[in-house]
């Protein structure tokens, strides 16, 4: 397995490269379950941007040869309990992962090991380190449609340090010919607060985490920076994630 990151495809560079889209032309969050519907596209699949009440908007899609939905689920049921686990998956920005509960043991569904649970992260994004943590939700339940070969993963994204919520991740993989494809949305700057794991705050401070307020200064830079961070994570583990679930899944 690679030691570096495998570069972001070319139109996600593109649009990195790009003038961030226009107001008008990005979805609202309310319609995120129509957006990631079970078939068809968006008009946005690969993008970022701003709204004009500060929501910061990023869609990366992913096209994955030889990978299915179920992997992805196995995946998120699997990498979260170890750093180095974690570290596969972006080998140049990601440091540090743990869960709020290990359920990697026993005979739970690979769904079962990661939705209601929360997983904390340590990654940098662009240049800056973020301390987030990832409280993973039903999708069925927040009003998506999953069909049986489909995946969606849903999560409320916030500070693994401080008593903020700063978002939402959605993760779309669905079947295409020779594999799978993943449209990837995020929606940042919609906020609310909840109560860090003391455990893992204390942990994240041990690791030489503090807590600057800038981090919390949710922008255009890095919304850029997240997409071609989404783009080159997805596209990397892509490349040998059927290698690994048949190694590690049974």
């Amino acid at each position: 397995m690679a030691v570096r990151t495998t570069p972001a495809p070319q139109f996600v560079q593109d649009a990195f490269e790009s003038p961030p889209l226009q107001v008008g032309s990005i979805p609202r969050f309310d319609g995120l379950t129509t957006d990631l519907g079970t078939s068809g596209y968006s008009p946005i699949e690969t993008g970022y941007g701003q709204m004009a009440d500060g929501v910061l908007f990023i869609a990366v899609k992913t096209v994955m040869p030889r990978v299915t939905a179920a992997m992805w689920d196995w995946w998120f049921g699997w990498h979260s309990s170890e750093s180095a686990r974690y570290k596969l998956w972006h080998p140049d920005a990601h440091l540090h992962a743990s869960t709020k509960t290990d359920l990697t043991g026993g005979t739970l569904p690979d769904r079962a090991r990661y939705v209601g649970n929360t997983s904390y992260v340590d990654e940098y994004v662009g240049p800056k380190l973020q301390q987030l943590s990832i409280e993973f939700r039903d999708p069925v339940t927040h009003g998506f449609t999953v069909p049986s070969d489909q995946t969606v993963v849903f999560g409320r994204v916030g500070s693994s340090i401080a008593p903020v919520e700063l978002g939402w991740l959605a993760h779309q993989v669905r079947p295409i010919a020779g594999g799978a494809e993943m449209r990837s949305r995020f929606y940042l700057n919609l906020r609310g607060l909840h109560v860090p794991n003391p455990e893992q705050a204390a942990c994240a401070v041990q690791r030489g985490a503090s807590l600057d307020p800038a981090d919390l200064d949710l922008g255009l830079d890095l919304g850029r920076d997240l997409l071609l961070h989404c783009g080159q994570e997805m596209n990397h583990l892509a490349g040998f994630l059927p290698e690994l679930h048949a190694e590690f899944s049974a």
